[in-house]
């Protein structure tokens, strides 16, 4: 990625993956990413803000190359190897620069790289630094979504280095995203699968974003926003309380006893104007799955029982679901079995963390009969009691 400039000595210096599929050996990404750095140029002082991921070092090496600037300081905003990864590279060039960050994220720098105390600048929470007619100001945002995380913000310029707040795995040869809307569904998909379980302390942290004038917002991941009012409008939406009358339901199927049970009851929930989101686990991209559960009010669960458990397809999503805790309100699980079953309590105990009623469940041996379906049509106007 070549250095573009965003204002009058402020540069993107970072490095576009087009290529990158899958994120953390777990996250699909499948528009690929970004590794923001950023470059801020005083009249005295230079600031680098991030670096990138160590598989794109060369990359930023060169924008640096090509900007000619001296580096005084490295900001790093989070210790994450995506973004801490290419310090040492940079350190190597400029063996002046300082790195200037929070004691928490010194502590994880120090654990991942052979760093001494001297190399370090440790900030206080709000704490400026001048770079001459530039002043970079430390804001952090524990959790969002490391313990080390902060943000910093160009207060002459009114750019907020967002960190991963904000951020989206959408790879782009732009600066700035050419839609806009296509931007914001993959800003929510990146809330959805790394930042959701971390929503009360985001919901704390927004408040220190409030407070400041913006212009532009630079993430780490993504391209930059000229629109944050948006953005920071929908965060503030996804991490309260408050839900959307949509059900979301993964399922599995295997001989369409289960499939049988997803249609009828997907059926009866539409007759009922409920908005209704079904997910074959078999064929669905686990981020679309995760994103709808951002807004919604109700999970129903449906599948066959494999060894007197829930089939694994079901059971891996639970798991993912439990450790992002989506804020739902309700619950359902609907089955089928042959010999016998108990995959209402696994799947009960998979769901711990999360603290939701449950409407009842609808398992059935074999085929669904008539008595099955009439269930069914109970557990739909379960549903809909709740939304009235």
């Amino acid at each position: 990625m070549a250095v573009r400039a965003i204002k009058k000595g402020i540069y993107a210096v970072g490095a576009i993956d087009w290529d990158r599929q899958l994120f953390d050996e777990l996250i699909p990404t499948p528009q690929g990413t970004t590794y923001n750095s950023y470059l801020v140029e005083g009249s005295e002082k230079t600031a680098l803000i991030d670096t990138v991921d160590p598989s794109k070092t060369s990359n930023l090496m060169d924008n640096l190359e090509e900007t000619g600037l001296k580096i005084d300081y490295i900001i790093a905003n989070h210790a994450e190897q995506d973004h801490s990864g290419s310090i040492l590279a940079v350190l190597k060039k400029f063996p002046d620069a300082i790195v200037v960050t929070n004691p928490q994220c010194k502590k994880l720098l120090k654990s991942f790289f052979q760093f001494s105390d001297e190399k370090f600048h440790v900030l206080e929470d709000g704490e400026s630094i001048s770079l001459g007619d530039k002043t970079l100001k430390f804001i952090f945002t524990p959790w969002v979504h490391w313990p080390d995380t902060m943000v910093t913000y160009v207060e002459q310029d009114k750019i907020l280095f967002s960190c991963d707040f904000f951020g989206s795995h959408l790879a782009t040869s732009q600066l700035y995203a050419p839609d806009e809307a296509l931007l914001l569904v993959y800003a929510k998909r990146y809330y959805a699968e790394i930042m959701m379980p971390f929503r009360p302390m985001i919901k704390t942290n927004l408040q220190k974003i409030y407070k400041l004038d913006i212009e532009i917002i630079g993430p780490s991941h993504g391209p930059l926003i000229s629109n944050p009012s948006e953005i920071i409008k929908l965060y503030s939406m996804w991490v309260s309380d408050e839900t959307l009358p949509q059900v979301i339901l993964p399922y599995v199927s295997m001989h369409d006893s289960t499939r049988i049970m997803v249609d009828y009851v997907v059926e009866a929930l539409i007759n009922r104007g409920i908005e209704v989101k079904p997910f074959n686990l078999s064929k669905v991209e686990i981020g679309e799955l995760l994103t709808a559960l951002v807004d919604a009010s109700t999970l129903v669960m449906a599948a066959p029982t494999v060894l007197t458990k829930p089939h694994p397809l079901l059971a891996q999503t639970i798991y993912l679901i439990n450790l992002l805790r989506p804020k739902l309100e309700y619950g359902a699980i609907i089955g089928s079995f042959g010999w016998g079953t108990m995959m209402e309590k696994e799947i009960k105990e998979l769901l711990s963390n999360l603290n939701i009623e449950y409407h009842e469940t609808v398992l059935i041996k074999g085929i669904p009969e008539e008595k099955d379906f009439q269930d069914l049509n109970n557990l739909a106007d379960q549903i809909l009691k709740t939304m009235e």
